[in-house]
């Protein structure tokens, strides 16, 4: 016989939701494409194949080429100018036959013929600094750009060349066939820019007072491009924005500099007894032993000292670095210079900064620790550490990265005091740029096509480490900070960017040199997208075991946004199309609120819903097995005795169907709700996303619930939720926390009229 009941009342649900449907039938609509925003990613990503799999791994066929160079530098301090000659080996190992190859020259960013001034609009400000006046309007202009003097096959034999802006075009004797090598020679020159009034990536910075430069050079010599099975040879155009794409290579590498420079760059330092004193290796053997304080290599008192010098002699520091994609450098006779080792798996590695004394009494306190505290979060994120060494060179309004080596700004008033602003820059600026060894240098994307994949992936990573810089070194926080005060990842941060302005924003799938607002587009957003995917969407444990693989799979390779995507997905077993299209491939935003709250009680009594059905079906009330009606508080039907009533006491019926189905053990734990509501969630906003809730009680309590953002993939505008409770809901917010980036909190809460300070009063009066 319950068997039976049971069969029935089935039967009646599914009647009562066909009856629901039969009673308005739509208009029907022209049919449509696939617009649902849970379909999968097919159309926008390319086929797997034998080179990347649909795992998002390498696949059999996978290759990359390698280009190794053998370089002689030569800075002449005197005149500003930077002269070398460098042996490029390049090795196919591509199935293609090439027929030429393509070489970088970034310096002709700064060629007085560059076409960078000509794709930017421009027009007269009201007011300008009389040295950007002159600069832009009354004189020639810097005189950059490389000078190319030889390019020459192995025999010495001139090679056929084209420069077309900023790539050059080698022309080889014969087809160089998979599996082969050639190898060729430039010889050049160039004037180095003043990288603080011309901006740029390096050049120096000229210190009046005591007539000294400083040094960070890179972009300095003619780089191989990428040859790749995506798009064949990466030769597009360098503007001066986005960055680059290059293949890994062995490097050699002689700097000559005047002798009483210091000097640090890319690589192994082969001739270290050659180039330090006796003094310098006696503390460098100190610093490979020291891993809580740096240890000065270099004095503030010896940098001074220097600075009133001017040797004639010259010094040739020589480098060797393995599999790195670059290579830069940084020399002065005004640096300071210190080193402390770090424990990464089971090697030390060392953390290093040069800095004149202008940076301190900022960069001899937090720079090395920041570099070392840098490298412990990044190798718990993705892999240890590859290299053995980490420097951080301090240059003025700079923030720039190389293999080993970056640049960073942060620089204390003359007096030595700063603000807090200047110190979190800095810590800050130093923890993105040495992260950056990670994405790119290592898992290395292509900047000059997918600006995010670098600059968003290590925004992410940049957050992670800024929290940990925070716990692990307390004494660095200013009063009434308890945490890092991270600039980028919360998502609160990141709000006033997906609000605005349709017209001035850009997918994050966007190249970079053609993006609006570069910084939120291709820091910010990203950034921020990672950070919710980890803390909300995905939860640590699952995000981070998948950003590892993807770390560790694409280590020294070449990796698409698709490689990131499919291994995200394939290492978690999380469906993330609907994400990945949100959030990197639109501009949606997301604004998901409270629409509709109504709340029920339960009643024997059929209600006119269900009297109505069973006119309309030809049947009896009779025919229905016990059931429970629900009454919308408010309506005709409600009546104010149901308001104390529990779900048994209030359906007799229901009571004797129900119990009877439970022995007394079970009848004792049965839950007996008391109150009832269906609760209508909207999304005016474009992003679908969880919903997470805080439901708040009258007897002062709070629960929080997320719902994940399947939610939506049946309806896209609403959604309910009906929820059987044996407390009084009193108060509902969406995104308590803030961790969705809402664009509109407005709508968030309910009731609109009930602020979150009046419930704590009203929950502390209860708890009283």
């Amino acid at each position: 016989m319950r068997i039976f009941k049971y069969v029935l009342l089935s039967l009646v649900f599914i009647s009562v939701n066909a009856f629901g449907q039969d009673v308005e039938q739509p208009e029907r609509k022209p049919g449509h494409t696939n617009n649902n925003k849970f379909k999968q990613l097919y159309d926008e990503f390319s086929t797997p194949n034998m080179f990347r799999t649909g795992s998002g791994a390498p696949g059999p066929a996978y290759y990359q080429q390698q280009a190794d160079y053998k370089m002689d530098i030569e800075i002449d301090d005197e005149n500003a100018r930077l002269s070398g000659f460098e042996t490029i080996t390049y090795t196919n190992n591509s199935p293609d036959e090439l027929k030429y190859l393509w070489v970088q020259l970034d310096q002709n960013m700064r060629a007085r013929d560059s076409k960078t001034p000509l794709i930017q609009g421009s027009g007269f400000a009201p007011a300008q600094q009389a040295s950007s006046f002159t600069s832009r309007y009354l004189t020639e202009g810097f005189d950059g750009g490389f000078k190319i003097q030889a390019v020459k096959d192995t025999n010495g034999k001139d090679l056929q060349k084209l420069i077309n802006g900023t790539m050059m075009r080698i022309e080889m004797p014969k087809v160089l066939k998979p599996g082969e090598q050639f190898s060729f020679s430039i010889k050049w020159w160039y004037n180095i820019n003043d990288h603080v009034n011309g901006r740029g990536r390096s050049g120096y910075e000229y210190f009046p007072k005591d007539d000294n430069r400083a040094y960070v050079i890179a972009q300095f010599y003619p780089r191989m491009a990428v040859y790749n099975d995506v798009e064949g040879w990466q030769n597009s155009q360098f503007y001066g924005r986005d960055e680059f794409a290059l293949p890994f290579g062995d490097f050699e590498v002689n700097i000559t500099v005047p002798a009483d420079h210091i000097l640090d760059a890319t690589g192994r330092l082969m001739n270290r007894k050659e180039v330090f004193t006796k003094t310098m290796m006696t503390r460098y053997e100190k610093a490979k032993k020291s891993y809580n304080e740096p240890v000065v290599i270099v004095t503030q008192e010896e940098a001074e000292a220097a600075e009133k010098s001017r040797s004639t002699a010259k010094k040739t520091w020589k480098f060797v670095a393995e599999n790195v994609r670059d290579y830069g450098f940084a020399s002065s006779r005004k640096f300071i210079w210190d080193m402390m080792a770090v424990k990464i798996g089971n090697k030390d590695v060392m953390a290093v900064s040069l800095y004149p004394k202008e940076g301190n009494p900022l960069w001899e306190e937090w720079s090395t620790k920041a570099v070392a505290s840098t490298l412990k979060s990044y190798s718990r994120m993705t892999f240890d550490y590859p290299y053995h060494k980490a420097i951080s060179v301090h240059a003025k309004n700079q923030g720039m990265e190389y293999p080993m080596i970056c640049w960073n700004y942060g620089r204390p008033r003359e007096d030595g005091t700063y603000s807090d602003r200047t110190k979190y820059g800095m810590i800050s600026v130093i923890i993105h740029e040495v992260g950056h060894n990670y994405f790119p240098m290592i898992v290395n994307s292509d900047e000059r096509q997918w600006t995010w994949m670098d600059e968003g992936l290590n925004t992410f990573v940049q957050f992670v480490a800024e929290q940990d810089f925070g716990e692990w070194f307390p004494q660095a926080l200013s009063p009434g900070h308890e945490k890092y005060p991270s600039r980028r990842g919360p998502a609160k941060n990141i709000v006033n960017y997906m609000g605005g302005d349709q017209d001035y924003i850009a997918p994050i799938m966007t190249k970079g040199l053609n993006t609006y607002q570069f910084g939120n587009n291709a820091y910010g957003k990203p950034g921020t997208a990672l950070n919710i995917l980890r803390e909300t969407v995905m939860g640590r444990e699952l995000f981070d075991y998948a950003f590892r693989e993807y770390s560790q799979r694409w280590m020294f390779k070449h990796p698409t946004p698709e490689d990131f995507f499919r291994t995200m997905e394939d290492a978690s077993a999380f469906d993330l199309d609907w994400f990945w299209r949100g959030w990197f491939y639109t501009t949606d935003y997301v604004d998901i609120g409270v629409k509709e709250v109504k709340k029920y009680y339960v009643s024997s009594e059929p209600n006119a819903y269900i009297k109505n059905m069973v006119a309309q079906r030809g049947m009896q009330l009779s025919d229905l097995p016990p059931m429970v009606y629900m009454v919308e508080e408010g309506s005709e039907e409600f009546s104010e005795a149901m308001r104390d009533r529990s779900l048994l006491d209030n359906v007799p019926s229901v009571k004797e169907y129900i119990m009877d189905n439970f022995n007394e053990e079970e009848r004792k734990a049965i839950k007996n709700p008391k109150y009832f509501y269906n609760i209508t969630f909207e999304k005016p906003g474009g992003l679908v996303m969880p919903i997470i809730v805080e439901y708040k009680y009258a007897d002062g309590t709070s629960k929080k619930e997320t719902y994940p953002a399947q939610i939506w993939r049946l309806n896209d505008k609403e959604a309910s939720k009906a929820i059987a409770s044996d407390k009084e809901i009193v108060a509902i917010i969406v995104d308590p926390d803030l961790e969705t980036a809402d664009v509109d909190t407005s709508n968030n809460s309910w009731p609109k009229e009930m602020k979150q300070s009046q419930f704590d009063t009203f929950k502390n009066n209860m708890k009283n």
